[in-house]
């Protein structure tokens, strides 16, 4: 089989409304030699991938797939499953998927849905990979195939915190743009706009971000303001530190002045080689040079959340470790606590693996014992110095326990540092019982908090924490979108889409308009050429001046790559005729009729669809529009549907 082409469409597009990955697929001498057809295929391939039992297909019943492949079908619509499930399997849970011959015998399309693209793209590839290994009898080794799609989730997907937020907008109807690899967000459109980096926020202010990275600066502003905090020195000369050692006594955390995410701290540093050890870890981490040392308080380490100057999270976090039972090896104890469903790689489940790095060798050394020591039973062996999730430590939920002048003392501090969103990480036996009376303090303030242990903690209530980052960037009456007005047609959709741009310049709004001689901004060309496809109306959604978008859109666009929104307000489609048929598999009127048709499925419930009544495949797409439908007419005194419409009010 070859893989002709292969294409992300992210948006609205010919074969759905969701974003799908769309594979041009030549199965050679496959096209003579159905499933039913070719020998041990069928057993070999429910063997292989079971989990394709779940696939009901067009017979609708689970294991309606498998008697699609024993009756006999084409490896095409074998290729859309495998594709499908191997992502499933690669925690990417996602089931659309449709293949359809093209006018080429032998040549298919083969669209299935993804949730990470790049991840996606390569499941395709894989799939025809594994089909092809199941007909000549190999190993299309799953597994191996499986850790690759995880591995391209990981590095590509957004972070949960992100995605949290992301997903909540979603739920309010608000849309995306991901504007970078990373977790660079936008939140809705044009000058309505908010923006996001992770838990940083277009409300974040520049100088909170400073003093929170900054831990000593941040320290002596809470120290300054009455808030309970470990004493320290902060040095950049080993001298010094090692004189702060004899000041203030071990134990002692040693950490860099402008780290994050827990890099480069040591906890419990209780010896001159450890310190050693611990001075030169916090170096290495720290951008400027500059490393604290200072006393560690007793008791466990809690993590608060604070956003828009309320507490809306709490949890204890405890660290990586694992509890002897008196027969296995530390070593086994960390793989059969690896075994456990609620760890995962990266950020696929509520817990992260354990890995076994330098620290964790010498906390095993510390303690006196080889990765081969057998503990006793009950015995619990720390394998990381810090609590974070993401280096295998867990969370419980403690919100609803904190102690109201706790709660106060957390919201206090991050309105001190002046952020909007904001960790407040505390070293206290409890929280429970006030700060300042059980000798716990505030250790450190975190600018862009992760979210991962309050929406799923291993044990407690999980807690929306996105919810509240909404409220606050689109408050009650805020709106987050623009008004769209979208036009598609065969003829005249530059010079409709120029007519309606000036309408609206002359009312009074600053405009972002498409065409095809560029896309302009309050009437001003920004970009010379063919702008017509989902780029160029992003371009234009994404600029924070524009209140108001007119987007001319072509097929070519909408083919290539779906289109740049999910919805509009206005849907115009001037007329379809034969054109540019035969480009991008489109032969037939009916086939760019569809292209076109998209439009008006886009156009929101309270909107409005402009369709040309003397075109009888533009008045068929009356049906497929949930809006208000408005038609025109050269002859509307002697057309019937404006008559009846008319007649209808």
């Amino acid at each position: 089989m070859t893989i002709e082409n292969i294409q992300v469409l992210s948006g609205p597009n010919y074969w759905s409304l969701r974003p799908c990955i769309q594979m041009r697929l030549d199965i050679g001498q496959l096209e003579k030699r159905p499933t039913s057809k070719l020998d041990q295929f069928y057993e070999r391939l429910k063997e292989t991938l079971p989990s394709l039992y779940d696939h009901r297909c067009s017979v609708g019943t689970p294991g309606g797939f498998f008697e699609r492949v024993k009756d006999g079908t084409w490896m095409g619509h074998v290729v859309e499953h495998v594709a499908l499930e191997l992502q499933t399997l690669a925690e990417m849970d996602t089931g659309f998927g449709r293949t359809r011959e093209t006018q080429t015998p032998g040549v298919y399309n083969v669209v299935f849905s993804y949730v990470v693209a790049e991840a996606g793209k390569r499941a395709g590839k894989l799939s025809v990979d594994f089909c092809e290994n199941i007909i000549d009898g190999k190993d299309p080794k799953l597994d191996e195939i499986i850790q690759e799609l995880k591995v391209l989730r990981e590095e590509y997907k957004m972070g949960p915190s992100t995605s949290s937020i992301v997903d909540e907008a979603v739920k309010r109807g608000i849309p995306f743009f991901r504007l970078n690899r990373g977790s660079l967000v936008q939140l809705g459109y044009g000058k309505n706009q908010e923006r996001i980096r992770a838990t940083m926020t277009s409300q974040t202010g520049s100088l909170a971000v400073d003093f929170a990275q900054d831990k000593w600066e941040t320290k002596s502003l809470l120290e300054y303001q009455g808030i309970p905090v470990p004493k320290g020195v902060e040095t950049s000369r080993y001298g010094r530190a090692k004189d702060a050692v004899k000041k203030i006594g071990y134990p002692l955390v040693v950490k860099p002045s402008d780290g994050n995410h827990g890099r480069g701290i040591t906890v419990g540093v209780n010896n001159n080689d450890h310190f050693e050890i611990a001075y030169e870890a916090a170096m290495k981490q720290s951008k400027n040079g500059y490393v604290i040392i200072e006393q560690m308080l007793d008791g466990a380490d809690f993590r608060f959340l604070v956003i828009n100057g309320t507490l809306v999270a709490a949890a204890k976090r405890i660290p990586a470790h694992v509890k002897g039972n008196g027969k296995l090896s530390i070593q086994e104890l960390i793989d059969t606590e690896n075994e456990n469903p609620l760890r995962g790689y990266g950020h696929e489940n509520v817990l992260t693996e354990i890995d076994i790095d330098s620290q964790t060798e010498r906390l095993i050394s510390d303690a006196g014992y080889t990765l081969d020591s057998v503990l006793d039973k009950g015995e619990i062996l720390y394998l990381k110095t810090t609590a974070n999730l993401s280096t295998g430590g867990t969370a419980i939920d403690i919100l609803d326990s904190v102690h109201p002048a706790n709660v106060h003392i957390a919201e206090r501090a991050i309105k001190i540092i002046g952020l909007d969103i904001g960790g407040v990480d505390i070293v206290a036996p409890d929280v429970t019982t006030p700060l300042p009376e059980n000798g716990g303090g505030i250790v450190e303030i975190n600018a862009a908090p992760g979210f991962r242990m309050h929406l799923q903690p291993t044990e407690g209530l999980a807690r929306n924490v996105a919810e509240p980052v909404i409220d606050m960037l689109f408050p009650p009456g805020k709106s987050s979108t623009i008004p769209i007005i979208a036009i598609t047609g065969t003829n005249g959709k530059t010079t409709t889409t120029r007519l309606i741009d000036h309408i609206f310049k002359l009312a009074g709004n600053t405009v972002g308009m498409c065409t095809t001689e560029g896309v302009y901004i309050k009437n001003r060309m920004i970009y010379q050429g063919d702008m017509t496809g989902p780029m160029s109306h992003k371009m234009v959604l994404t600029d924070p001046t524009v209140d108001l978008a007119v987007l001319e859109c072509a097929r070519g666009g909408m083919l290539r790559a779906g289109l740049g929104f999910k919805t509009c307000d206005v849907g115009v489609v001037t007329n379809v005729s034969e054109d540019h048929l035969g480009l991008r598999g489109i032969h037939t009127v009916d086939q760019l009729a569809r292209i076109k048709s998209i439009i008006p499925e886009i156009v929101k419930q309270d909107g409005v669809t402009v369709l040309n009544a003397d075109d009888e495949l533009v008045r068929a797409m009356s049906e497929k529009t949930k809006g208000k439908i408005i038609y025109f007419s050269l002859d509307w005194k002697n057309n019937s549907t404006v008559s009846n419409h008319l007649k209808d009010g």
